[in-house]
């Protein structure tokens, strides 16, 4: 049995200034999953981003943090799938999401990208939109013209928290989603 995603993504901006914003709840996301793994990043500038390769029983799965900002982050993912001749049904894009309340998580494959411009720029350079997508809800801050101030801000502890306890959640759903198992995976991350 080999895995069926072969590379994780996760969706931030690089740099001191965007470490603890909304807008890096993908980077919160893969580092969890890289210690848990045991496994470092590296930059790698001809994938534009830090790369880790974990090596798992069933195979090899590479994790990437694109260092491209969220608007260019097709760019890393489409130069690691190529080099890897990775499909694109075998990726799962991490990243936060401002349609979904704070710490719930949504968990599919292909749709629209909602706005999202790291999605968008990934779909651009993939030529496809099949690819699986965990969503970390972020909240909304109520008008689409505070959007950007708010993904690119601190959230409050508690929805530190509850991003946190999502992060968290969805690395206990990684085992199923590696096999395969999407049914279980998305029962399981999508309940209260």
């Amino acid at each position: 049995m080999s895995n069926t995603i072969k590379m994780v993504v996760g969706l931030g901006n690089p740099g001191k200034e965007y470490e603890q914003t909304r807008h890096n709840a993908g980077f919160w996301f893969l580092d969890e999953l890289a210690w848990k793994w045991k496994a470092s990043f590296k930059e790698e500038k001809k994938f534009f981003g830090e790369v880790a390769r974990a090596a798992l029983p069933d195979g090899d799965i590479w994790l990437l943090k694109p260092t491209t900002f969220m608007n260019r982050s097709g760019q890393a993912v489409a130069a690691l799938a190529q080099f890897y001749k990775i499909k694109p049904e075998e990726i799962l894009v991490v990243h936060d999401e401002l349609d979904i309340p704070c710490g719930r998580i949504k968990f599919k494959l292909g749709g629209g990208n909602g706005g999202h411009n790291g999605l968008k720029d990934i779909q651009a350079k993939l030529g496809t939109a099949d690819y699986y997508r965990l969503r970390l809800g972020i909240g909304h801050p109520g008008d689409r013209n505070l959007v950007v101030g708010y993904v690119l801000n601190k959230p409050s502890a508690e929805h530190r928290r509850q991003i946190d306890d999502a992060v968290a959640k969805s690395l206990q759903a990684i085992p199923d989603i590696l096999a395969g198992k999407w049914e279980e995976a998305t029962r399981f991350l999508h309940s209260k």
